[in-house]
Protein backbone atom coordinates (compact mmCIF):
# COMPACT_ATOMS: atom_id res chain seq x y z
CA UNK A 1 0.00 0.00 0.00
CA UNK A 2 1.08 3.32 -0.96
CA UNK A 3 2.49 6.12 1.40
CA UNK A 4 -0.35 8.69 2.23
CA UNK A 5 0.54 12.28 2.25
CA UNK A 6 0.86 13.07 5.62
CA UNK A 7 2.77 9.54 5.61
CA UNK A 8 5.29 11.37 3.06
CA UNK A 9 5.51 14.95 5.24
CA UNK A 10 6.23 13.27 8.53
CA UNK A 11 9.18 11.32 7.10
CA UNK A 12 10.56 14.69 5.90
CA UNK A 13 9.72 16.62 9.32
CA UNK A 14 11.74 13.92 11.39
CA UNK A 15 14.27 13.97 8.66
CA UNK A 16 14.87 17.69 9.17
CA UNK A 17 13.87 18.01 12.62
CA UNK A 18 16.68 14.99 13.48
CA UNK A 19 19.17 15.15 11.11
CA UNK A 20 19.66 18.65 9.90
CA UNK A 21 18.66 17.57 6.37
CA UNK A 22 17.39 20.52 4.09
CA UNK A 23 13.88 20.79 3.56
CA UNK A 24 13.88 21.90 -0.09
CA UNK A 25 15.97 19.25 -1.29
CA UNK A 26 14.03 16.39 0.67
CA UNK A 27 10.78 17.87 -0.62
CA UNK A 28 12.32 18.16 -4.28
CA UNK A 29 13.58 14.32 -3.45
CA UNK A 30 10.45 12.70 -2.70
CA UNK A 31 8.04 14.81 -5.62
CA UNK A 32 10.40 13.26 -7.90
CA UNK A 33 10.84 9.77 -6.24
CA UNK A 34 7.05 9.11 -5.26
CA UNK A 35 3.80 9.46 -7.67
CA UNK A 36 1.89 11.94 -5.96
CA UNK A 37 -0.94 13.62 -8.10
CA UNK A 38 -0.84 17.35 -8.36
CA UNK A 39 -3.16 18.08 -5.86
CA UNK A 40 -1.47 15.47 -3.55
CA UNK A 41 1.84 17.43 -4.27
CA UNK A 42 0.35 21.04 -2.83
CA UNK A 43 -0.51 19.31 -0.15
CA UNK A 44 2.76 17.88 0.68
CA UNK A 45 4.55 20.94 -0.24
CA UNK A 46 2.41 23.02 2.22
CA UNK A 47 2.58 20.77 5.17
CA UNK A 48 6.18 19.90 5.11
CA UNK A 49 7.14 24.13 4.79
CA UNK A 50 3.41 24.92 7.30
CA UNK A 51 4.99 22.84 9.83
CA UNK A 52 8.41 23.96 9.98
CA UNK A 53 7.81 27.28 9.89
CA UNK A 54 5.47 27.38 12.49
CA UNK A 55 7.66 24.96 14.95
CA UNK A 56 8.21 27.36 17.71
CA UNK A 57 4.47 27.95 17.81
CA UNK A 58 3.19 24.45 17.64
CA UNK A 59 5.99 23.14 20.34
CA UNK A 60 4.68 25.77 22.42
CA UNK A 61 0.99 24.42 21.85
CA UNK A 62 2.06 21.05 22.77
CA UNK A 63 3.26 21.97 25.94
CA UNK A 64 -0.19 23.09 27.07
CA UNK A 65 -1.45 19.51 26.37
CA UNK A 66 1.63 17.55 27.31
CA UNK A 67 3.82 18.08 30.92
CA UNK A 68 6.60 16.09 29.59
CA UNK A 69 7.22 16.91 25.94
CA UNK A 70 11.16 16.11 26.00
CA UNK A 71 10.15 12.15 27.03
CA UNK A 72 7.97 12.25 23.76
CA UNK A 73 10.03 10.09 20.52
CA UNK A 74 10.95 12.72 17.90
CA UNK A 75 8.53 10.76 15.94
CA UNK A 76 5.48 11.71 17.90
CA UNK A 77 6.30 15.42 18.37
CA UNK A 78 6.46 15.64 14.54
CA UNK A 79 3.40 14.24 14.20
CA UNK A 80 1.68 16.46 16.54
CA UNK A 81 2.98 19.55 15.40
CA UNK A 82 1.75 18.37 11.97
CA UNK A 83 -1.54 17.78 12.96
CA UNK A 84 -1.43 20.90 15.46
CA UNK A 85 -0.56 22.57 11.98
CA UNK A 86 -3.74 21.44 10.22
CA UNK A 87 -6.15 21.54 13.06
CA UNK A 88 -4.76 25.39 13.39
CA UNK A 89 -4.36 26.73 9.95
CA UNK A 90 -5.66 24.91 7.50
CA UNK A 91 -9.70 25.16 7.05
CA UNK A 92 -10.21 23.03 3.70
CA UNK A 93 -8.70 19.79 6.02
CA UNK A 94 -11.75 18.67 8.37
CA UNK A 95 -10.64 18.21 12.10
CA UNK A 96 -11.49 14.35 11.85
CA UNK A 97 -9.54 13.91 8.98
CA UNK A 98 -6.70 15.06 10.83
CA UNK A 99 -7.34 13.13 14.02
CA UNK A 100 -7.87 9.55 12.30
CA UNK A 101 -4.90 10.14 9.70
CA UNK A 102 -2.72 10.87 13.01
CA UNK A 103 -3.84 8.22 14.92
CA UNK A 104 -3.68 5.43 11.81
CA UNK A 105 0.13 6.76 11.25
CA UNK A 106 0.65 6.27 15.09
CA UNK A 107 -0.36 3.05 14.45
CA UNK A 108 1.82 1.92 11.93
CA UNK A 109 5.10 3.29 13.99
CA UNK A 110 4.13 3.13 17.62
CA UNK A 111 2.81 0.87 20.20
CA UNK A 112 -1.03 1.27 21.30
CA UNK A 113 0.04 3.92 24.40
CA UNK A 114 1.23 6.06 21.84
CA UNK A 115 -1.61 5.71 19.42
CA UNK A 116 -4.10 6.65 22.60
CA UNK A 117 -2.01 9.41 23.39
CA UNK A 118 -2.28 11.29 19.75
CA UNK A 119 -5.85 10.68 19.95
CA UNK A 120 -6.25 12.31 23.73
CA UNK A 121 -4.17 15.41 22.80
CA UNK A 122 -5.73 16.25 19.56
CA UNK A 123 -9.24 15.53 20.65
CA UNK A 124 -8.26 17.58 23.88
CA UNK A 125 -7.36 20.45 21.53
CA UNK A 126 -10.21 20.44 19.14
CA UNK A 127 -11.85 20.71 22.66
CA UNK A 128 -10.68 23.24 24.73
CA UNK A 129 -8.75 24.97 21.70
CA UNK A 130 -5.32 26.22 21.19
CA UNK A 131 -3.43 28.86 23.57
CA UNK A 132 -3.05 32.84 22.81
CA UNK A 133 0.31 33.94 23.56
CA UNK A 134 -1.06 37.95 24.30
CA UNK A 135 0.03 37.63 27.86
CA UNK A 136 3.34 35.78 27.30
CA UNK A 137 6.28 38.85 28.91
CA UNK A 138 8.78 39.61 28.20
CA UNK A 139 7.91 40.83 24.75
CA UNK A 140 10.83 39.61 22.59
CA UNK A 141 9.82 35.92 23.84
CA UNK A 142 6.06 36.56 22.87
CA UNK A 143 7.30 37.36 19.43
CA UNK A 144 9.15 34.84 19.27
CA UNK A 145 6.26 31.77 19.71
CA UNK A 146 3.22 33.98 18.05
CA UNK A 147 5.94 34.05 14.87
CA UNK A 148 8.10 30.72 15.52
CA UNK A 149 11.12 32.76 15.38
CA UNK A 150 14.24 31.94 17.45
CA UNK A 151 14.18 34.98 20.18
CA UNK A 152 17.71 35.52 19.35
CA UNK A 153 17.15 36.63 16.26
CA UNK A 154 14.29 38.77 16.85
CA UNK A 155 16.63 40.62 19.15
CA UNK A 156 18.57 40.97 16.64
CA UNK A 157 16.01 42.63 13.83
CA UNK A 158 15.12 44.68 16.78
CA UNK A 159 18.02 46.16 17.40
CA UNK A 160 18.45 46.47 13.24
CA UNK A 161 15.11 48.11 12.66
CA UNK A 162 13.10 48.85 16.03
CA UNK A 163 10.28 46.04 17.36
CA UNK A 164 7.14 47.16 15.37
CA UNK A 165 9.72 46.00 12.13
CA UNK A 166 11.28 43.19 13.89
CA UNK A 167 7.61 42.26 14.04
CA UNK A 168 6.55 43.03 10.27
CA UNK A 169 9.52 40.98 9.23
CA UNK A 170 8.84 38.24 10.79
CA UNK A 171 5.32 37.64 10.41
CA UNK A 172 5.81 38.09 6.86
CA UNK A 173 7.95 35.38 6.61
CA UNK A 174 5.01 33.36 7.50
CA UNK A 175 2.87 33.96 4.57
CA UNK A 176 3.23 31.91 1.86
CA UNK A 177 4.72 33.96 -1.70
CA UNK A 178 3.63 34.11 -4.88
CA UNK A 179 5.63 32.24 -7.38
CA UNK A 180 7.65 34.31 -9.93
CA UNK A 181 8.78 32.80 -13.27
CA UNK A 182 11.39 34.64 -15.34
CA UNK A 183 10.92 34.95 -19.29
CA UNK A 184 13.52 33.59 -21.43
CA UNK A 185 13.44 36.02 -24.55
CA UNK A 186 15.59 34.13 -26.79
CA UNK A 187 12.59 32.00 -26.97
CA UNK A 188 9.27 34.22 -26.01
CA UNK A 189 8.52 37.36 -25.64
CA UNK A 190 6.84 38.13 -21.68
CA UNK A 191 3.69 39.44 -23.25
CA UNK A 192 3.30 36.25 -25.57
CA UNK A 193 4.15 34.11 -22.80
CA UNK A 194 1.68 35.98 -20.46
CA UNK A 195 -0.86 35.75 -23.05
CA UNK A 196 -0.29 32.06 -23.48
CA UNK A 197 -0.57 30.97 -20.00
CA UNK A 198 -3.58 33.03 -19.25
CA UNK A 199 -5.14 31.08 -22.44
CA UNK A 200 -4.26 27.67 -20.18
CA UNK A 201 -6.13 29.07 -17.28
CA UNK A 202 -3.57 30.94 -15.30
CA UNK A 203 -3.77 33.55 -13.23
CA UNK A 204 -0.40 36.04 -14.61
CA UNK A 205 0.87 39.79 -13.65
CA UNK A 206 3.73 41.57 -14.75
CA UNK A 207 6.42 41.89 -12.37
CA UNK A 208 7.03 45.27 -11.62
CA UNK A 209 10.87 44.47 -10.76
CA UNK A 210 11.79 43.11 -14.28
CA UNK A 211 11.03 43.51 -17.46
CA UNK A 212 11.07 39.72 -17.42
CA UNK A 213 9.48 38.93 -14.98
CA UNK A 214 5.54 36.92 -14.10
CA UNK A 215 3.87 36.80 -11.07
CA UNK A 216 2.01 33.34 -11.50
CA UNK A 217 -0.93 34.14 -9.02
CA UNK A 218 -2.76 30.87 -9.51
CA UNK A 219 -1.94 27.86 -11.39
CA UNK A 220 0.94 25.16 -10.90
CA UNK A 221 4.15 26.19 -13.54
CA UNK A 222 6.37 23.91 -13.21
CA UNK A 223 3.63 21.41 -14.57
CA UNK A 224 3.34 23.45 -17.70
CA UNK A 225 5.41 23.21 -20.81
CA UNK A 226 7.22 26.49 -21.19
CA UNK A 227 8.88 25.12 -17.64
CA UNK A 228 10.11 21.93 -19.07
CA UNK A 229 11.03 23.59 -22.64
CA UNK A 230 13.20 26.73 -20.38
CA UNK A 231 10.76 29.26 -21.62
CA UNK A 232 10.48 30.27 -17.96
CA UNK A 233 12.44 29.61 -14.86
CA UNK A 234 11.28 29.99 -11.44
CA UNK A 235 13.18 33.28 -9.94
CA UNK A 236 11.83 35.40 -7.00
CA UNK A 237 10.97 38.70 -8.16
CA UNK A 238 13.35 40.71 -6.00
CA UNK A 239 16.54 38.34 -7.51
CA UNK A 240 15.18 39.44 -11.23
CA UNK A 241 16.13 42.91 -10.31
CA UNK A 242 19.94 41.73 -9.98
CA UNK A 243 19.49 40.96 -13.81
CA UNK A 244 17.72 44.79 -14.67
CA UNK A 245 20.46 46.43 -12.72
CA UNK A 246 23.66 44.92 -14.42
CA UNK A 247 23.39 47.02 -16.72
CA UNK A 248 24.30 44.47 -19.56
CA UNK A 249 25.64 45.20 -23.17
CA UNK A 250 25.13 42.39 -25.95
CA UNK A 251 29.11 41.46 -26.48
CA UNK A 252 30.27 41.69 -22.71
CA UNK A 253 32.62 39.52 -20.25
CA UNK A 254 30.45 39.11 -17.14
CA UNK A 255 31.87 36.95 -14.36
CA UNK A 256 29.24 35.76 -11.58
CA UNK A 257 31.66 34.69 -8.53
CA UNK A 258 28.60 32.62 -6.90
CA UNK A 259 26.48 31.27 -9.24
CA UNK A 260 24.83 28.09 -7.99
CA UNK A 261 21.96 26.89 -8.83
CA UNK A 262 22.27 29.51 -11.91
CA UNK A 263 19.33 31.49 -11.81
CA UNK A 264 20.93 35.42 -12.26
CA UNK A 265 23.84 33.34 -14.60
CA UNK A 266 21.29 31.97 -16.68
CA UNK A 267 19.51 35.65 -16.68
CA UNK A 268 22.38 37.46 -17.55
CA UNK A 269 23.37 35.09 -20.60
CA UNK A 270 20.06 35.35 -21.59
CA UNK A 271 20.40 39.44 -21.46
CA UNK A 272 23.55 38.89 -23.61
CA UNK A 273 21.14 37.57 -26.45
CA UNK A 274 24.29 34.40 -26.55
CA UNK A 275 26.62 37.24 -27.26
CA UNK A 276 30.04 37.63 -24.96
CA UNK A 277 30.90 35.23 -22.13
CA UNK A 278 29.69 34.93 -18.74
CA UNK A 279 31.88 33.05 -16.81
CA UNK A 280 30.26 31.20 -13.91
CA UNK A 281 31.94 30.17 -10.65
CA UNK A 282 30.95 28.15 -7.36
CA UNK A 283 32.59 26.42 -4.81
CA UNK A 284 31.48 23.27 -5.70
CA UNK A 285 31.15 20.71 -9.05
CA UNK A 286 28.07 19.76 -7.84
CA UNK A 287 26.72 23.05 -7.77
CA UNK A 288 28.39 24.25 -11.39
CA UNK A 289 26.67 21.17 -12.93
CA UNK A 290 23.31 22.80 -11.94
CA UNK A 291 24.06 25.83 -13.58
CA UNK A 292 25.35 23.69 -17.11
CA UNK A 293 22.19 21.66 -16.66
CA UNK A 294 20.29 24.75 -16.74
CA UNK A 295 22.28 26.52 -19.27
CA UNK A 296 21.52 23.82 -21.87
CA UNK A 297 17.88 24.05 -20.92
CA UNK A 298 17.53 27.69 -21.69
CA UNK A 299 19.11 27.32 -24.87
CA UNK A 300 22.33 29.54 -23.90
CA UNK A 301 26.18 28.73 -25.63
CA UNK A 302 27.95 31.44 -23.89
CA UNK A 303 29.05 30.02 -20.81
CA UNK A 304 31.45 28.95 -19.04
CA UNK A 305 31.28 26.72 -15.45
CA UNK A 306 33.92 26.11 -13.36
CA UNK A 307 34.19 25.23 -9.64
CA UNK A 308 36.42 26.94 -7.32
CA UNK A 309 36.77 29.42 -4.40
CA UNK A 310 35.85 32.64 -5.40
CA UNK A 311 38.15 34.15 -2.77
CA UNK A 312 40.97 32.57 -5.27
CA UNK A 313 39.26 34.23 -8.62
CA UNK A 314 42.60 36.73 -8.83
CA UNK A 315 44.63 33.52 -9.10
CA UNK A 316 42.79 32.74 -12.45
CA UNK A 317 42.60 36.51 -14.40
CA UNK A 318 44.36 39.72 -14.16
CA UNK A 319 42.92 42.58 -13.10
CA UNK A 320 40.52 44.81 -14.57
CA UNK A 321 39.05 41.66 -16.74
CA UNK A 322 35.22 42.17 -16.97
CA UNK A 323 32.91 44.61 -17.92
CA UNK A 324 30.09 43.40 -14.96
CA UNK A 325 30.74 41.15 -12.04
CA UNK A 326 28.38 39.68 -9.66
CA UNK A 327 28.61 38.56 -6.02
CA UNK A 328 25.92 36.51 -4.96
CA UNK A 329 27.53 36.09 -1.65
CA UNK A 330 26.65 33.35 0.47
CA UNK A 331 24.99 34.69 3.36
CA UNK A 332 22.25 33.76 6.09
CA UNK A 333 19.37 33.72 3.88
CA UNK A 334 17.34 35.10 6.32
CA UNK A 335 15.48 37.03 3.61
CA UNK A 336 14.14 33.56 2.64
CA UNK A 337 12.50 32.37 5.61
CA UNK A 338 9.17 31.73 3.99
CA UNK A 339 10.83 29.12 1.14
CA UNK A 340 13.73 28.03 3.37
CA UNK A 341 12.38 27.95 6.91
CA UNK A 342 14.74 25.62 8.53
CA UNK A 343 17.20 28.25 8.02
CA UNK A 344 16.11 30.18 11.39
CA UNK A 345 16.61 27.15 13.33
CA UNK A 346 20.40 26.57 11.92
CA UNK A 347 21.83 29.95 11.58
CA UNK A 348 23.38 31.56 14.63
CA UNK A 349 25.12 34.91 15.44
CA UNK A 350 28.46 33.58 14.55
CA UNK A 351 27.52 32.38 11.45
CA UNK A 352 26.60 35.84 10.62
CA UNK A 353 30.20 36.91 11.98
CA UNK A 354 31.71 34.23 9.74
CA UNK A 355 29.35 35.03 6.59
CA UNK A 356 30.30 38.59 6.69
CA UNK A 357 34.07 37.77 7.00
CA UNK A 358 33.87 35.36 3.64
CA UNK A 359 31.96 38.53 2.19
CA UNK A 360 34.02 40.99 2.88
CA UNK A 361 37.51 38.89 1.54
CA UNK A 362 35.09 38.04 -1.53
CA UNK A 363 34.64 41.83 -2.18
CA UNK A 364 38.42 42.39 -1.28
CA UNK A 365 39.88 39.90 -3.72
CA UNK A 366 37.16 39.77 -6.78
CA UNK A 367 36.73 44.26 -7.29
CA UNK A 368 39.95 44.48 -8.55
CA UNK A 369 38.69 42.10 -12.01
CA UNK A 370 36.56 45.22 -12.59
CA UNK A 371 37.27 47.03 -15.52
CA UNK A 372 37.84 50.89 -15.01
CA UNK A 373 34.25 51.33 -16.82
CA UNK A 374 32.99 48.43 -15.80
CA UNK A 375 30.36 47.59 -12.37
CA UNK A 376 30.02 45.30 -10.24
CA UNK A 377 26.85 43.90 -8.21
CA UNK A 378 27.35 42.93 -4.53
CA UNK A 379 23.57 40.90 -3.49
CA UNK A 380 22.57 38.82 -0.94
CA UNK A 381 18.99 37.34 0.51
CA UNK A 382 19.46 38.32 3.99
CA UNK A 383 18.10 41.00 5.42
CA UNK A 384 21.35 41.73 8.08
CA UNK A 385 23.14 44.92 8.01
CA UNK A 386 25.88 43.09 9.06
CA UNK A 387 26.50 41.50 5.72
CA UNK A 388 24.88 44.18 3.53
CA UNK A 389 25.12 47.97 3.98
CA UNK A 390 27.25 47.56 6.89
CA UNK A 391 29.49 45.60 5.29
CA UNK A 392 29.89 47.59 2.02
CA UNK A 393 30.41 50.95 4.14
CA UNK A 394 33.49 48.73 5.84
CA UNK A 395 34.79 48.21 2.49
CA UNK A 396 34.61 51.47 0.99
CA UNK A 397 35.99 53.15 3.86
CA UNK A 398 39.55 50.79 3.54
CA UNK A 399 40.35 52.07 -0.01
CA UNK A 400 39.81 55.14 -2.15
CA UNK A 401 39.60 53.69 -5.75
CA UNK A 402 35.82 52.70 -5.45
CA UNK A 403 32.56 53.65 -4.55
CA UNK A 404 28.64 52.90 -4.68
CA UNK A 405 27.67 54.10 -8.47
CA UNK A 406 25.31 57.14 -7.91
CA UNK A 407 23.36 56.05 -11.09
CA UNK A 408 22.17 52.94 -9.40
CA UNK A 409 19.53 54.86 -7.50
CA UNK A 410 18.35 56.67 -10.39
CA UNK A 411 18.11 53.54 -12.46
CA UNK A 412 16.05 51.55 -10.01
CA UNK A 413 12.22 50.82 -10.62
CA UNK A 414 10.06 54.05 -9.73
CA UNK A 415 8.47 52.55 -7.29
CA UNK A 416 11.54 51.75 -5.63
CA UNK A 417 13.36 54.83 -6.16
CA UNK A 418 11.81 56.40 -2.37
CA UNK A 419 11.97 52.94 -0.63
CA UNK A 420 12.46 53.23 3.35
CA UNK A 421 15.10 50.66 2.33
CA UNK A 422 17.45 53.38 0.36
CA UNK A 423 20.80 53.58 2.23
CA UNK A 424 24.16 55.63 1.03
CA UNK A 425 25.47 51.94 0.31
CA UNK A 426 22.84 50.14 -1.69
CA UNK A 427 19.03 49.06 -1.00
CA UNK A 428 17.56 46.55 0.79
CA UNK A 429 14.09 44.93 0.28
CA UNK A 430 12.64 43.43 3.10
CA UNK A 431 10.05 40.50 2.86
CA UNK A 432 6.70 43.08 4.25
CA UNK A 433 6.74 45.51 1.53
CA UNK A 434 6.29 43.41 -1.20
CA UNK A 435 5.75 40.00 -0.40
CA UNK A 436 8.86 39.01 -1.79
CA UNK A 437 12.11 37.66 -0.43
CA UNK A 438 14.05 39.51 1.34
CA UNK A 439 17.07 41.05 -0.74
CA UNK A 440 20.21 43.24 -0.34
CA UNK A 441 21.77 44.95 -3.88
CA UNK A 442 24.18 47.69 -4.58
CA UNK A 443 26.52 48.34 -7.71
CA UNK A 444 30.11 49.72 -7.11
CA UNK A 445 32.92 50.87 -9.84
CA UNK A 446 35.37 52.80 -9.93
CA UNK A 447 35.41 56.56 -8.55
CA UNK A 448 34.73 58.53 -11.51
CA UNK A 449 36.53 61.75 -11.65
CA UNK A 450 34.51 65.23 -11.20
CA UNK A 451 35.82 68.73 -12.79
CA UNK A 452 37.69 70.91 -10.77
CA UNK A 453 34.92 74.52 -10.59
Amino acid sequence: MSKTVRAHALDVLVKVGDNGAFSHLLIDQTLKSNDLESRDQGLFTELVYGTLNRKLTLAYDLDQFVKKTSKLQSWVKWLLYLSFYQLKYLDKVPDHAVVNEAVELAKKRGHQGIVKLVNGVLRQALRQGFPSYGEIEPETKRLSIETSTPEWLIERWIDSYGLEKAEQIAKAQLIKADKSVRVNPLKMSRDEVKQCLTEDGFDVEDSPFSSKGLIINTGNILKHPYFEEGIVTIQDQTSMLVGEMMAVKEGQTILDSCSAPGGKSTDLAERLSNTGHVYSYDLHEKKTSLVEKKAEQLGLINMKTKAMDARKLDQVFEPKTFDRILIDAPCSGFGVIRTKPDIKYTKTNEDVLNLSMIQFDMLATIMPLLKEDGKLIYSTCTIDPTENEALVAEFLSGQTRYEVDPNFFTELPDFLQNSAGITPFGLQIFPDEYQTDGFFLTRLQYKQATDDM
